[in-house]
């Protein structure tokens, strides 16, 4: 895919070195265009060493801002209030601005990374509140800005190539949709997913809880939101950074996370339950530190299992469940898949054993099984692969299990 990075004249333009070579390195295929600004904060060399392409600096007899306006995306990052406001007003002055509007003549997909003075930011509110409002086939859009030091920031560079594939894949399902309405059955669908390990209090300062990370949940995510789809997490106890992106509602306990789904699952097609929700609660939770003096013994209560309650609440919903065991044959864990799906309804469980070397909780990796009216072994890979096998099936499954409530 190809994607056109703009550089303006805003100090954080130093970033866009290092967002150019992990664009490349995710194998997007990233052509420059720079403003005079820009190349005085860097130097045209280092984005064409960062790209591997020649720089744009001005508008040529190749008539550059036609020619690569219909890229897959027209990122501009940094964006100043300057390129903002005039494109704003449709002011083509300079080759980026002069593509900018080319590209959004063509119903190419535009995506600005504000960087600047907040009270800059605060001053031009009302020209991007009124891009956003336009009427267009094209999708233009903002990255939700880092508020720091009363400035507002380059954001982490996965938020930015995060939202990039987001918004290149709003595009694509835009244009497949009006070719064929059954392109993709997960247009338009909403997705709840939990993750993280819960925190069970037994006094104001202990507690316990488990070594759930979160990763696989968050992969998950932000594979979702990489397809374009309307994703809200539930989170707990975890050890990843949660993308800003993301509308994101943190807990603590079990009760918490449970009943904030209970809440929120009628709104949603499906259900992802990715959290490593705690199995028991203590019975009292003491309302001051216990002395560390004496003998203590506590007596725990079995939590609710709120996968067994979505399906009651929301008999339409996709849902997907997860069964984590330690040191067990492959034929007991299918079973165990097949106990859950039979008691709490799911449509799939996604089930693992985290005694594999490499695959326990917090690694990179995982092994798993898809458990529904089939069986699919996935070899030990990556979660981020994982994500995207999941994903294609429920893109598949999701039209099939639609189909049957409807012939029903």
């Amino acid at each position: 895919m190809d994607i056109i990075l703009c550089v303006t004249g805003s100090i954080a333009a130093i970033e866009s070195i290092k967002l150019a070579r992990e664009l490349k390195r995710q194998d997007f295929n990233v052509k420059s265009f720079m403003s005079d600004a820009g190349t005085e904060i860097i130097h045209p060399n280092s984005m064409e060493f960062a790209t591997g392409q020649s720089v744009v600096l001005k508008i040529t007899g190749e008539v550059e801002h036609v020619k690569y306006a219909q890229a897959d995306l027209i990122l501009v990052a940094p964006a100043t209030a300057n390129v903002i406001s005039k494109f704003a007003h449709k002011i083509a002055d300079n080759p980026i601005n002069s593509l900018l509007i080319t590209a959004h003549g063509q119903d190419t997909p535009i995506l600005f990374v504000p960087s600047m003075h907040d009270a800059m930011f605060k001053s031009i509110s009302e020209n991007i509140e009124g891009i956003k409002s336009e009427v267009a086939n094209s999708i233009v859009d903002f990255v939700k800005p880092r508020l720091d030091e009363g400035k507002v920031k380059f954001p982490n560079i996965d938020d930015i190539i995060l939202n990039s594939k987001r918004i290149i894949s709003l595009s694509q399902n835009k244009k497949n949709l009006s070719k064929s309405p059954k392109s993709s059955k997960l247009n338009n669908k909403k997705i709840l997913i939990t993750l993280g390990g819960t925190y069970e209090a037994i006094d104001p300062i202990r507690g316990i809880t488990n070594k759930s990370s979160g990763k696989m949940g968050l992969e998950l995510a932000k594979e979702a939101y990489s397809r374009g789809l309307d994703v809200k997490l539930i989170v707990g106890h975890v050890d990843v950074e949660i993308p800003k992106s993301f509308d994101t509602i943190f807990v603590e306990s079990s009760a918490q996370m449970n009943n904030k789904t209970k809440e929120l699952i009628n709104d949603f097609d499906v259900f992802i339950a990715t959290a490593a929700v705690s199995d028991f609660a203590p019975i009292n939770k003491k309302g001051s530190k216990i002395s560390s003096s004496i003998d203590l013994s506590l007596e725990f209560k079995p939590t609710e299992k709120i996968i067994k309650q979505i399906k009651k609440l929301n008999p339409k919903i996709f849902l997907i469940g997860f069964k984590a065991e330690y040191d067990i044959s492959k034929e007991n864990m299918i079973n165990l898949a097949k106990k859950q799906r039979e008691e709490a309804g799911t449509d799939l469980v996604i089930a693992n054993d985290v005694s594999i070397k490499g695959c326990g909780f917090g690694s990179e990796d995982n092994q798993v099984i898809l458990v529904d009216d089939n069986i699919v072994e996935i070899p030990q890979c990556s979660k981020k692969e994982i994500a995207k096998v999941v994903f294609d099936k429920l893109d598949k499954d999701i039209w099939l299990n639609y189909y049957f409530i409807f012939i029903n």
